[in-house]
């Protein structure tokens, strides 16, 4: 980046702070953008204020207040406490975030949030009420009728300017808008040197930059780990490997189900599907097959590391408006950040960072998109879907906000109003294990993101159904013959209760194996070296990899004093593996003081032996 004039250029955020102050006064609406693009110092700085001087009165609208765990005790705080710096970056999480979380925000400052970090403010009442619902495409539009004052960013440096890189998803729509003189607040930008840079959409000129914060002081940004892919995972990733077409466009999730995904097309293009597509014990119908000669299109919101690995291995490679990719932001690893940054600026050039006016939606240049978004494939998670179709994929049954519904409902409509166009819900068939397993096809539910009369493909581990244009009659027996078999005479009978199947009906026999030793038996004959747990690697080290498995065991059967014991006493009863000895160092047990850490040394060696 160029040196920024003298009219911009701050020596610290107290300076920014006091600029925007003295320029707009004590009554300010902030606007910041979701997850990565915060810039932390210049907003901490601004709430600071607020904290002191209780006349100064601040509303901020933003989405994903990104946070590192913070585990209080138990075997969360034994695995994360010691790596959490190289799992997640040394990372602080805006000011206000910590504030809400203790009950300490003070009641001149008010957050409103349209999309949750999922699973972080599940019981937080504060960040409860916060919850705006918006559909990520509608975010510009309501930034627009709400008129904010300021707009905060992360900015990498660029020629001239600077790039919005991670985060053009909202914001460069409010700089046209600005631009366009429709609308009009301060753009004050925060530099951070490993942030990746791009062009064309995601450029700003250093004119436009209004107050400008140096890259010296700041801190990491933050690093999300990769998950584990679980069986039930690859298994769901082979089966929508077969729904893409070569040629076509697809869009990806968060989650590891992206990465299953992404992993299974490799594999489709390098010629190695084969022995799964043998392996599969479920019945499946005619899928497409063979490499990606033409190669595919990416439009997605969220730029994840599935997709980034498509691209580098040749297979997300058709251009159309100019580029390879398409995205609108994206939150990653370290590695996902360094490799962006040192990939030739000709090569960065074929992924464009779009707003989401632009991936979320056909409106505008309508006819360029529908030609560049040929044999559509929009996959994305979800928690529940019932027997009706509804999605469920961001609130629980007592109304408490996961995540939010984020931009799922624009690519689901995507896939309604495009020519051969696809959306693929894709999610476990169970939650939980043991006697604690519940079904995630379920029969009803009290709330719904995606609405029936949108169904379209539904992917579990034990195959796919097809409910577009269905009747509700075979909406529902599609969906029972991809549940888990442990719940499909139940789910039978409350739709027969309820008049959606015949009396009598009863689920087809080559149905009734859709059993997770099934999968696992699977997975086994593909080859776990075609669908290892970590397809793209890790930060986690290899002792850690090993405990992944028992912690989450322990994790869903050690509910109550019945799962306790019986762990124990299968911690009494186990036979030792190889690598117990270096689990129980890293979880600090080796040599266990007092009665409760007896008690966590014995249920993890029962829990090694069960994964063992």
């Amino acid at each position: 980046m160029t040196a920024p004039g003298p009219g911009h250029a701050c020596a610290d955020a107290e300076e920014v702070a006091d600029r925007i102050l003295k320029r707009h006064g004590p009554s300010l609406k902030v606007a910041l953008p979701l997850g990565l693009g915060k810039p932390v110092r210049l907003v901490d700085a601004l709430v600071g204020r607020a904290e002191a001087d209780p006349s100064i009165e601040i509303e901020i609208f933003t989405a994903l207040t990104l946070e590192r765990p913070a585990p209080k005790g138990g075997m969360a705080r034994r695995f994360l406490a010691p790596a959490l710096e190289r799992l997640f970056g040394a990372y602080e999480a805006p000011r206000y975030a910590r504030l809400i979380r203790e009950g300490r925000l003070p009641a001149n400052v008010r957050v409103r949030e349209f999309f949750l970090q999922a699973g972080r403010w599940t019981h937080v009442d504060a960040m409860q009420r916060a919850y705006t619902p918006v559909d990520y495409a509608h975010a510009v539009p309501l930034l627009r009728d709400w008129g904010p004052d300021v707009v905060l960013q992360l900015v990498a440096p660029a020629e001239g300017g600077a790039s919005l890189s991670c985060n053009t998803d909202i914001s460069a729509d409010l700089m046209r808008l600005r631009r366009a003189g429709e609308m009009a607040f301060t753009f004050a930008a925060e530099i951070n040197d490993d942030l990746p840079s791009f062009g064309g959409d995601a450029w700003i000129a250093e004119a436009e930059i209004d107050l400008l914060l140096g890259a010296e002081g700041g801190g990491d940004l933050f690093s999300a780990p990769r998950r584990a892919v679980s069986d039930a995972e690859h298994a769901i990733g082979l089966h929508v490997a077969g729904l893409v077409p070569d040629g076509g466009t697809l869009q990806i999730g968060i989650g590891s189900i992206g990465d299953a995904v992404a992993q299974a097309l490799i594999l489709r293009h390098e010629g190695r599907i084969a022995p799964a597509r043998a392996a599969c014990p479920f019945p499946a119908a005619p899928l497409h097959q063979g490499r990606f000669e033409t190669g595919l299109h990416v439009v997605t919101e969220m730029l994840v590391e599935g997709l980034l690995r498509l691209f580098e291995a040749g297979i997300a490679r058709r251009v159309a408006d100019g580029a390879a990719m398409h995205a609108a932001f994206f939150v990653e690893s370290r590695d996902f950040y360094r490799r962006l940054r040192d990939m030739p600026e000709s090569r960065r050039a074929e992924i464009a960072m779009r707003p989401v006016s632009y991936t979320n939606r056909l409106i505008g240049d309508t006819e360029a998109k529908i030609a560049a978004r040929t044999g559509a494939r929009f996959v994305n998670a979800a928690m529940k879907v019932t027997l009706t179709g509804e999605t469920v994929s961001d609130t629980t049954a007592a109304g408490r906000m996961v995540s939010g519904v984020g931009g799922q409902m624009d690519f689901v409509q995507q896939a309604f109003d495009l020519p051969d166009a696809r959306s693929i819900i894709a999610l476990p068939a169970v939650r939980g294990t043991g006697q604690g397993a519940e079904s995630n096809i379920v029969w009803s539910f009290p709330h719904a993101t995606v609405p029936r009369h949108l169904r379209d493909i539904v992917v579990t581990e034990y195959g796919v159904a097809d409910l577009r244009w269905q009747s509700d009659e075979d909406a529902a027996a599609a969906l029972i013959a991809i549940a888990d078999s442990r719940f499909q005479d139940g789910l039978a009978r409350q739709a027969i209760a309820a008049g959606r199947l015949p009396a009598g009906w009863q689920v087809p026999p080559e149905r009734r194996r859709n059993t997770p030793r099934a999968v696992a038996d699977w997975i086994d004959g593909a080859g776990r070296d075609r669908l290892p747990v970590f397809p793209f690697g890790t930060a986690f080290d290899a002792v850690e990899q090993r405990l992944l498995p028992a912690l989450e065991l322990l994790k869903a059967e050690a509910s109550g004093w019945r799962g306790t014991a019986a762990h124990l006493w299968r911690g009494l009863r186990h036979r030792g593996v190889p690598e117990e000895a270096a689990c129980l160092e890293r979880m600090d047990l080796a040599a266990p003081r007092g009665l409760r850490e007896r008690a966590e040394a014995l249920a993890l060696r029962a829990a090694l032996r069960r994964t063992d």
